[in-house]
C-alpha cells in the first residue's frame, strides 16, 4: 500500500470525486486485520466473511459520520465488533445447543474448516471462548489476540477501562478452567 496516513485516507473517502479511491485504500490497509478480529469471534471464515462484508458495507456508507474523536482504527474496530456480536446474537437465538454441545460444535466445525490451522490446543482454546458471554469474548479477543489497549478497547465497546480489565480478568480465569478441565 502506499504510504497513506488515517487522515489522508479520511479525507479521500470523504471527498465525492475521490471516496472510491480512498476507500479501496482503506479496505487495503484495514481488511485483512479486520477479517482476523471478526474470525476470532465468530470462528468459521465464511461467517467471518459476511460479517467483514457487512463492516465495510457500514464503513462506507457511514464515513461522512465519522466525527473523527477516535482514530479511524478504533472505529472500524468498533463496527465490526458490534456487527460480530450483532451475528453472534443471532446464530446464538437460532440454536438451542448447551454450552457443552456447541463447544463440541465448534471443535468439529474449526477442525473441517480448510482455512483453519492449529492443533488440537488451539480448538480447545477457541471451544473455551465459545463459553464466553458474547462481550467477555470480545475483550479476550482483543486484549490477547490483537493486543488492543484498554484504552481502544474502551472507545471501540463504549465501556469503561476498569470494567473492561476486570471482563477480561473473568474472561481468562473461565478459560483458565476450562482448559484445565478439559486437557
Amino acid at each position: 500500500m502506499q504510504d497513506i496516513s488515517d487522515r489522508e485516507l479520511i479525507q479521500l473517502c470523504l471527498e465525492p470525486s475521490t471516496k472510491e479511491k480512498g476507500f479501496r485504500l482503506l479496505m487495503q490497509e484495514y481488511q485483512e486485520k479486520l477479517y482476523w478480529t471478526i474470525r476470532r469471534m465468530v470462528h468459521m471464515h465464511q461467517d467471518a466473511d459476511d460479517v467483514l462484508q457487512n463492516t465495510l458495507i457500514k464503513a462506507y456508507r457511514f464515513i461522512e459520520k465519522f466525527n473523527q474523536e477516535s482514530s479511524l482504527h478504533t472505529w472500524l474496530y468498533r463496527i465490526a465488533t458490534n456487527e460480530s456480536l450483532t451475528f453472534l446474537k443471532k446464530k446464538q437465538k437460532a440454536q438451542t445447543l448447551s454450552s457443552d454441545e456447541l463447544s463440541e460444535k465448534i471443535g468439529v466445525e474449526l477442525k473441517a474448516d480448510p482455512y483453519f490451522s492449529g492443533d488440537d490446543w488451539v480448538i480447545n482454546l477457541k471451544k473455551a471462548i465459545e463459553i464466553l458471554p458474547a462481550k467477555q469474548k470480545a475483550v479476550f479477543n482483543l486484549r490477547y489476540y490483537d493486543e488492543m489497549s484498554y484504552k481502544d478497547m474502551s472507545q471501540v465497546l463504549d465501556t469503561s477501562e476498569g470494567a473492561l480489565k476486570a471482563s477480561y480478568h473473568h474472561a481468562a480465569k473461565k478459560i483458565e478452567e476450562y482448559l484445565k478441565n478439559n486437557d
